[in-house]
Formats: structure tokens, C-alpha cells, sequence
């Protein structure tokens, strides 16, 4: 066996690691309005859920595992409490991606966030 073979077989074990450890967490069927960014190009969306470490939503672009999205989910205003809509802006990894009644469930990771300033 070589070692690129064993080295391949070892980060994808590393990589659904990662996956189950933040599936854990608690997730929130909430229906946020979500702007795409990715090499396929930029859309809207809404999340079927989202939790403390990521976020799914259906989209019509295949996106590959492991792609980077950037993507910005709006926080209504009357429900935090503020003036206007309230953006964070998110970097993430596509982590699962199935289809569904002719349109992709897509799990994305978020490894960073910021929240926009105005």
C-alpha cells in the first residue's frame, strides 16, 4: 500500500471526524434568508436549519464536499431587535451535499463569521 493511499484514507477519516463532532450540535429549524458566494457563482437562498457551528439549505448548484462558500445569512430586524437587518457574513466548508426532490441539500461548516457593521 502506499502512502498516498494511506494518507488519503486518513484525512478522510480526520474529515468525517470533524463532521461528527459538529453534528452534535443542537439545530434550529429556522428559515433565514442566505446570499451565496462560490466558485459557481452567487444566489439566493433560505436555511432549513442552522445551528451553532453550521447551517443547511437547498440549492440548485452542485456544490462539491470539502468546496469553500462564502455566504451571508440576514437576521431579521424585529426579531433581534434592531433597527435593520442584522448580516453575518460566513466562510464554510460544504460538508454534505444530497439531492432532494430535484434541488441539493447542502451542510456547510462555518469556520469564520463576522457580523457586518453599518
Amino acid at each position: 500500500m502506499s502512502n498516498d493511499s494511506v494518507n488519503s484514507s486518513g484525512a478522510a477519516k480526520a474529515v468525517r471526524s470533524r463532521y461528527s463532532e459538529v453534528q452534535g450540535a443542537a439545530r434550529f429549524p429556522v428559515k433565514l434568508p442566505i446570499h451565496l458566494k462560490s466558485q459557481a457563482g452567487e444566489a439566493d437562498t433560505e436555511s432549513d436549519n442552522i445551528s451553532a457551528n453550521g447551517v443547511l439549505f437547498h440549492h440548485d448548484i452542485d456544490m462539491p464536499i470539502g468546496s469553500t462558500i462564502d455566504f451571508t445569512i440576514s437576521l431579521p430586524a424585529d426579531v433581534v431587535g434592531a433597527e435593520q437587518d442584522v448580516k453575518v457574513e460566513c466562510r464554510g466548508r460544504v460538508v454534505r451535499a444530497d439531492g432532494q426532490d430535484g434541488r441539493r441539500g447542502v451542510a456547510v461548516v462555518i469556520d469564520e463569521y463576522r457580523f457586518e457593521r453599518r
